[in-house]
């Protein structure tokens, strides 16, 4: 079944970004726990080998949840609170490889700033800085596109659309 989401309009920059401060808050419930089991198993270790692990283990555990709740449902909780769907023009789910790939390209938000922070050698703040940086860079370049689709989403061949709101229930009428 295909779906004519190139059709559908996009949802506001405001509201996409709004969404993504949500989905931030629900990625620190979604490593919680898989950060405390490494936390016990390494005894909180300091080491640069724990601080590897700890990346990896994010990398991997966000990646698992985006892409599986993308190719499932095209939807992880945030979006749908915001009534935001990922969609594959064409298809009626988004291709576990597609969701992967959109996945790998979202580290465009914050990669450069990581890279930016380890070539400069930035302290926690300032490197905290340029990965914002990063991110304001990265939402502003969807302003040049002329379906205010992000960078990833046009690399991946994805959309975000906005669903229309649900219809409200009507009143029971009471039985005459």
């Amino acid at each position: 079944m295909q779906n004519n989401a190139k059709h559908d309009p996009a949802p506001a920059i405001k509201r996409r970004l709004i969404a993504i401060v949500y989905e931030m808050l629900l990625a620190f419930a979604v490593l919680f726990l898989p950060f405390l089991i490494l936390e016990v198993a390494m005894q909180a270790a300091h080491t640069s080998l724990a601080e590897h692990l700890r990346q990896a283990l994010a990398f991997l555990v966000l990646g698992a949840y985006f892409i599986h709740q993308w190719s499932r449902e095209g939807q992880t909780l945030a979006m749908r609170t915001w009534r935001i769907k990922l969609v594959f023009p064409g298809y009626s789910h988004v291709p576990l490889k597609i969701a992967a790939l959109r996945y790998l390209l979202s580290w465009g938000w914050v990669m450069p700033g990581i890279v930016a922070s380890y070539a400069l050698k930035l302290s926690h703040w300032h490197a905290l800085y340029a990965i914002f940086a990063s991110m304001g860079a990265w939402a502003l370049l969807a302003l040049l596109d002329k379906d205010r689709q992000f960078l990833h989403d046009r690399l991946a061949g994805t959309r975000l659309v906005q669903l229309p709101k649900p219809e409200k229930k009507a009143a029971a009428q009471p039985a005459a």
